[in-house]
């Protein structure tokens, strides 16, 4: 499948360097760009992209207030904040607008790929020292009145490695490689740890861990 994109930044020349280095990416089209949150929304009314790669500072309409429109008017969109600033205000709230994932600008193309298509299925993406400060919040909240579900089926020694690497905000390819594994071998690994946590994606998956005591 060909995940369509629509790039968002208030730099042209960001953008161009964008467009072209998507442009060469296996299963990646660039559809469209634009300069500010209201273009984007516009833009995508118009193009209808899988995934909306979205600065957050930006003039007439930043990032964050465009994100939260969009996933009420084009829910079917999904957005993947890729900005400059990793500071805790801006994390907490480009993800409560909806935000599926979290990249900044120094992300490595090969990344970034990986991330777009990541987004296109709906699975959380954050980069590592986003995904760390997503688990120190929930660590930092006061303990619960009762103690979670124990899982119903634990998980193996080997999915846990897993759990703890993708709890960094590690990819599949970066645990792979971290562990020895084939890329395909990691995928069902996540599967089964998603399964075995009842978590729909791989930070909820992480938090559910935390909880659990398991990292």
């Amino acid at each position: 499948m060909t995940v369509r994109v629509l790039l968002v930044d208030d730099q042209a020349l960001f953008r161009e360097a964008l467009s072209v280095l998507l442009s060469v990416a296996d299963g990646v089209e660039v559809v469209g760009e634009a300069g500010n949150g209201a273009e984007a929304l516009a833009r995508s009314a118009e193009l209808h992209p899988d995934v909306v790669l979205m600065d957050l500072r930006m003039p007439v309409l930043d990032g964050i207030a465009a994100t939260r429109r969009l996933r009420v008017e084009q829910p079917d969109v999904q957005v993947l904040a890729l900005t400059t600033f990793d500071d805790d205000a801006e994390v907490f709230a480009a993800l409560r607008a909806g935000a599926v994932g979290y990249l900044l600008k120094d992300v490595s193309s090969a990344r970034l790929v990986e991330a777009v298509h990541a987004a296109a299925r709906g699975e959380s993406v954050l980069q590592p020292s986003v995904a760390a400060k997503v688990v120190a919040r929930f660590a930092s909240l006061p303990d619960e009145p009762a103690a979670p579900q124990p899982l119903v089926t634990p998980l193996s020694e080997r999915e846990l490695a897993v759990v703890r690497l993708l709890a960094q905000g590690r990819s599949n390819r970066e645990i792979a490689g971290e562990l020895f594994l084939a890329e395909g071998t990691v995928k069902n690994h996540v599967t089964n740890v998603l399964t075995k946590l009842d978590a729909r994606d791989r930070t909820q998956a992480a938090l559910r861990a935390r909880a659990l005591g398991l990292l």
